[in-house]
């Protein structure tokens, strides 16, 4: 059967035989089908979804695109963490080396900006010199000597993921449940891990808008997992306001240090540790979720968690220094009253504006520009008082800031950031 009878197939919700999926990967893994059948694949699925057969059968068929990492000590747990994106998220560069402090291995292959969210490889470019695009072999022996790694996926490494990834971000199919489903797993099965846990993420700042779309994807990805023998958990958290305070990517790395010297924002913390935790239960690394807090805020107060960091940071080629950060223009308040919701996906657009996120897939990248976000939700704030610190080398008139904060005379409720654990 020809690619276009399978994209045909797709589009008229006709579900797919396990030789077609494979067939169409094969190909364009090969790079024998051209990204504009791929992109009206791809658009197929976004309209009509597919079975957790199809899902399986696609995750598989990307995960076996490639090689798979092997370990010359099996001994060492190796564990993983992926987020399904959110605005402020710079959760994996907490916890990897937090991870590493705790006798866990932490091979975390990532990826790059997708549509208003950040990519953990755009932010830690920031960082003069780091290197993201280690070979297969140094992602194990860097994993297997520092015990934690964050780079991209090897041409090796589920290809045909790494080619869909990007096209996705620019063609408007990010938020497919089978293709975000089978993007994370084989990305991450790749890895040959023990355990993996989910952050999947719900609200204005997460492809899942509603809570239930959230919960929807964290039973398909923990299915996946499950079926493939990888003990996979999934939390589900609120993206209805940023993570932390910054938004970009110098910024963000200077927020996740700040984390890891002991004194950076208390919700990026708590994620990053109840995440861990997970993993640390699963690997029998702690009795229970009181001593999996400890033994990992141990790690912070210690100050290793921030050594490993520099040692990963070293290991990877880069440099710590001055993170490059744009000039800084104050947004204040025009009212008195509530900070009643936050509009993430407007935030997240405003970076890309700036320059700090992709409109094609070739773009370049700005590390030094980013928001400061300075409330909260629920917090009362006076005329005048300032909403955020935007970092930018053109004029802000035209992001259209001042819409991303809603403030109401009522007083308004906090946001919970943890609401649901699958497993």
């Amino acid at each position: 059967m020809t690619p276009a009878q399978i994209i045909s197939r797709k589009r008229d919700g006709i579900e797919l035989s396990e030789e077609e999926i494979e067939d169409l990967i094969r190909q364009y893994a090969d790079d024998h089908l051209p990204d504009y059948q791929m992109s009206a694949f791809a658009m197929a699925v976004y309209f009509q979804g597919m079975t957790t057969r199809e899902t399986v059968v696609l995750t598989r068929a990307m995960l076996e695109s490639g090689t798979t990492l092997i370990w010359p000590n099996s001994a060492i747990p190796k564990v993983d963490k992926h987020s399904t994106g959110g605005i402020g998220d710079k959760i994996s560069l907490v916890l990897a080396p937090m991870l590493a402090c705790c006798g866990l291995q932490v091979p975390m292959l990532s990826g790059r900006g997708l549509g208003i969210t950040g990519g953990t490889l755009d932010k830690l470019e920031s960082i003069r010199g780091f290197r993201t695009d280690l070979s297969t072999k140094e992602i194990v022996e860097m994993a297997s000597r520092v015990g934690c790694v964050i780079t991209g996926a090897t041409n090796e490494l589920a290809p045909a993921d790494r080619k869909l990834y990007s096209l996705r971000d620019v063609t408007g199919s990010i938020p497919s449940e089978p293709l975000i489903v089978a993007s994370i797993m084989s990305k991450k099965l790749v890895e040959n891990l023990d355990a993996l846990v989910l952050d999947v993420k719900f609200g204005s700042g997460a492809f899942m808008k509603t809570i239930d779309r959230a919960r929807d994807l964290g039973r398909a990805l923990v299915d996946v997992g499950t079926q493939m023998g990888v003990k996979t958990t999934a939390l589900v958290t609120d993206m209805n306001q940023p993570l932390g305070r910054s938004v970009g990517n110098a910024i963000e790395v200077r927020e996740a240090i700040e984390t890891l010297q002991g004194h950076g924002p208390a919700d990026v913390l708590e994620l990053a540790i109840r995440l861990g935790s997970e993993l640390l239960l699963t690997q029998k690394k702690a009795v229970n979720e009181k001593e999996a807090h400890r033994v990992q805020l141990r790690t912070i107060t210690s100050g290793q968690a921030m050594a490993k960091f520099e040692e990963m940071v070293a290991a990877q080629g880069g440099r710590l220094g001055n993170l490059p950060l744009s000039n800084a223009t104050m947004l204040v308040a025009k009212s008195s009253g509530y900070v009643h919701s936050v509009d993430n996906a407007r935030l997240g657009n405003a970076v890309i504006q700036l320059g700090g996120g992709r409109h094609v897939i070739t773009d370049t990248i700005n590390h030094s520009v980013g928001l400061e976000i300075l409330v909260r939700v629920g917090r009362q704030i006076e005329t005048g008082q300032p909403l955020a610190r935007v970092f930018a080398d053109s004029d802000i008139e035209e992001l259209g800031l001042d819409e991303a904060f809603v403030i109401k005379p009522a007083p308004a409720e906090k946001i919970t950031l943890l609401h649901d654990r699958i497993h």
